[in-house]
């Protein structure tokens, strides 16, 4: 072998990953002080794109597939390097292959209890956990602004921070979802959408999405969730009287199948219990039965019309019918005095309106000049 083909031996031929971790997201090809040679082979695999860059640049981008390293697939890549020695010299581009798949174990959990504005509990503190999972849309960005020169890129270094930005994000939604405590358990869909859309634009800028976000529980303080069971008691329940005679005829059951002298006191006891309160049952209905029937109330008085009369060019009143007849009496309103009261279309001669002109019977007309 010469010393040619000694060196052509140190030069890659194959610039593939394989990745048997779950949890690394960038990996860089390893590629040492070796060279990849013109004409070497690039395997990109299904859930991989292979980001090539040259002296601190990026230069290409491969999508999955194989791929022959040779100038007019590095067009890019040729126009950096600048080779002076022809384009078929080996070239030191490092690789990095972006795992594109979705990592889908990322949990997520309120450290603390989240305080919410509840219409029928007021204020409530409330705790979430649940999963979600991240996937690279933009790798150019994710080298830019998270991996950087990190050999090994994993969700671990990454988790953390994804983590507060979930609980970050997740007090805001609930707010703004305005959905009541005891029926968030059916919305959880709905507020995990919210939370989803929101996570992931704020991870737009460093290449990332949430393609999916669960929430597996939200939970209450133990003494909320005690009053609402005690609550919830009270309506099974009912009606507390049938509850009584329910246990006591529970109790009677039990005391005749154990027998003895303490089982009869017990039977005394229920016995005693169950006849007072039938004896009290009873009374009560009793008592509603010899109740006289209350009388009806009287209908309202009816109201009496509200007169207005035009005395001296000026409008005065309202005046009842009693104060018109004094008024009669005294002068002041004659048969041509105008009359007016709600309902009527227009100011009318008192003389000329049915409900007025009776009370001029008494009173003579003027004598003729």
């Amino acid at each position: 072998m010469g010393l040619f083909d000694s060196l052509r031996g140190e030069f890659i031929d194959i610039v593939e990953w394989t990745d048997d971790s779950r949890d690394t997201i960038v990996w860089r090809f390893p590629r040492h002080d070796n060279e990849i040679k013109m004409g070497a082979k690039l395997v990109v695999r299904e859930s991989q794109v292979a980001v090539f860059i040259n002296e601190g640049r990026l230069a290409d981008v491969f999508t999955p597939g194989t791929y022959t390293l040779e100038t007019r697939n590095l067009p890019v890549l040729s126009t950096l390097k600048g080779w002076k020695y022809g384009f078929d010299s080996p070239f030191k581009a490092e690789v990095y292959f972006v795992n594109t798949r979705q990592f889908t174990d990322f949990k997520w959990g309120t450290k603390n209890p989240v305080l919410v504005r509840d219409p029928e509990f007021g204020a409530v503190r409330i705790r979430a956990f649940g999963a979600y999972a991240i996937r690279v849309v933009d790798p150019a960005a994710l080298l830019r602004e998270s991996a950087g020169t990190d050999a090994q890129f994993r969700t671990e270094e990454i988790e953390t921070w994804l983590r507060e930005k979930v609980i970050g994000a997740f007090a805001p939604a609930i707010a703004s979802a305005r959905i009541p405590v005891l029926d968030m358990a059916i919305h959880q869909d709905q507020i995990g959408r919210q939370l989803k859309s929101a996570i992931s634009e704020q991870l737009a800028p460093l290449g990332l999405e949430v393609p999916s976000f669960t929430i597996s529980n939200i939970s209450l303080p133990k003494e909320v969730e005690e009053a609402i069971d005690k609550r919830a008691s009270m309506g099974m329940i009912g009606d507390l009287g049938s509850y009584t005679q329910y246990q006591a005829a529970n109790a009677l059951e039990d005391a005749a199948q154990h027998g003895g002298g303490a089982a009869d006191a017990m039977t005394l006891g229920a016995g005693m219990a169950m006849g007072n309160q039938m004896a009290a049952n009873m009374a009560a209905q009793q008592q509603v039965q010899q109740q006289p029937p209350q009388a009806a109330a009287p209908p309202p008085l009816p109201t009496a019309p509200a007169w207005y009369l035009g005395i001296g060019g000026q409008q005065a009143g309202p005046f009842d019918v009693p104060t018109l007849q004094q008024k009669v009496a005294g002068g002041e309103l004659t048969r041509e005095t105008l009359a007016w009261k709600q309902g009527q279309a227009a100011w009318t001669p008192a003389g000329q309106i049915p409900e007025l002109s009776g009370l001029f019977g008494m009173i003579p007309p003027p004598l003729p000049s």
